[in-house]
């Protein structure tokens, strides 16, 4: 598959994911991929488990930006934010094609911190 193509396939994943179309949103992944969520211990196999996964999720987003996606050949890392309940996790995916499908993803979740005013001197703060 060309770098073109599954960028296509990412922003259409990405797309589904923000409007909530479960469906489409897994179109992305072969039936035996897997999926890991180090910070909870859990790995998720096969793309039904992991649609299942996501449409019982209780908190459904309410808020998706994608940063940034960039990557080669078979891997691929997309920086976004996702919100929960009012609270904001700043997100990293990394997922490994074969044969046009996604085989395996980590999804790495990260909380905002306040930056501490000794740094401000060389930071530019953003939003």
């Amino acid at each position: 598959m060309e770098n073109e193509q599954i960028r296509e396939a990412l922003n259409a994943h990405w797309h589904a994911s923000a409007t909530g179309d479960v469906n489409a949103e897994h179109d992305i992944y072969a039936d035996d991929a897997i999926c890991y969520y180090p910070q909870s211990g859990e790995r998720i196999l096969g793309r039904n488990n992991l649609q299942a996964l996501r449409s019982h999720h209780p908190g459904k987003p309410s808020g998706f930006q994608v940063k940034r996606i960039i990557g080669k050949g078979d891997l691929w890392i997309t920086e976004y934010t996702i919100n929960y309940q009012g609270q904001s996790a700043y997100t990293v995916s990394i997922m490994e094609f074969s044969k046009g499908k996604v085989v395996h993803e980590t999804q790495y979740f990260a909380d905002p911190f306040e930056a501490p005013a000794w740094r401000s001197q060389w930071v530019q703060q953003i939003t």
